[in-house]
């Protein structure tokens, strides 16, 4: 079980050289063959053998819910003294949004929606403010959800309508922050960039429906197999559209800079710290809905 993880290193193999027993790391929970095409074009979250930690399970991948982990040098990251490693836990969420906002080519002075108030969901709008985007809007159904994200990000946030059409829904989006485009009748706004971070099949179509012509869309959630898409919008206004799958390179890099210089605040996520011997009681407690973070801590000697 687990893949978000940090740890301290207990002993090194005979050529290891960038880490030693005692450093404090963020684990990067997959390690990719680094022969295929997908690993030497760059894409190595793309290779086919990625080993990555519970999936499928053991005994081929061991989780990181376990008194050690093994795992290859340049897949863990030292991180600096002042950071504990409980926001250590949480650099691979916050990779996970790095890349998004990566794929999705945020620039500066852009408007940008993320659909889905979850931990990605809030991550990624956090990285998209870090990378200049001028608009930070974050769309969910559940009220509770956005009062949260509000307080946690300081960004605008909207509550979709569940019983509403994708159309309906985008129409009000739009109207309700002025992302409008004046003198025109026909279907979008002002919207540069969606990141899609529910899997929700309405949210989707709400992410295209309110993107301007020339648009870029990413898709991060994760939802059913097989949805209804608005294919006639995306072919009409030429949207640029991204799938994403986990981190690439530089994403934890990155990650872990942005905690070390205090430019994303991960510790708010965290809302309870339960003892290995409890751990069942953190899977009650995400199971139930209560915290954002629910952290199992190590086996302790």
């Amino acid at each position: 079980m687990g893949h978000e993880a940090s740890g301290t290193i207990h002993s090194i193999g005979t050529h290891v050289t960038r880490v030693k027993p005692g450093d404090r790391v963020a684990i990067e929970p997959g390690v990719p063959c680094r022969l295929c095409r997908a690993c030497k074009s760059g894409s190595y979250n793309l290779c086919r053998s990625m080993k990555f930690a519970a999936a499928p399970g053991p005994p081929d991948t061991q989780g990181t819910l376990t008194k050690y982990f093994r795992s290859a040098e340049d897949f863990v990251y030292v991180i600096p003294q002042d950071m504990g490693l409980k926001e250590a836990v949480l650099v691979e969420p916050l990779a996970v949004a790095v890349h998004a906002v990566r794929l999705g080519d945020v620039r500066v002075g852009e408007t940008v929606v993320v659909m889905g108030s979850g931990t990605i969901g809030m991550l990624c709008a956090a990285v998209a403010g870090v990378f200049g985007a001028g608009r930070v809007i974050i769309v969910d159904v559940l009220q509770g959800k956005l009062d949260f994200a509000k307080g946690y990000l300081g960004c605008e946030t909207w509550r979709a309508e569940v019983e509403g059409s994708a159309e309906e829904n985008a129409g009000r989006l739009l109207r309700e922050f002025g992302l409008e485009e004046e003198g025109v009748d026909t279907e979008g706004g002002l919207v540069d960039t969606v990141i899609e971070a529910s899997g929700a099949a309405s949210s989707v179509e709400t992410g295209i429906h309110i993107l301007r012509p020339g648009g870029k869309y990413v898709q991060t959630g994760l939802g059913k197999p097989k949805i209804e898409f608005p294919i006639v919008a995306m072919g009409q206004k030429e949207l640029m559209i991204r799938g994403c799958f986990r981190y690439g390179a530089g994403d934890y890099e990155l990650a872990v800079g942005l905690l070390k210089k205090g430019l994303v605040d991960v510790k708010p996520l965290i809302s309870s710290v339960t003892p290995f011997e409890k751990a069942t009681e953190a899977w009650d407690k995400t199971a139930r809905g209560d915290g954002v973070k629910n952290l199992i801590e190590g086996v302790r000697d």
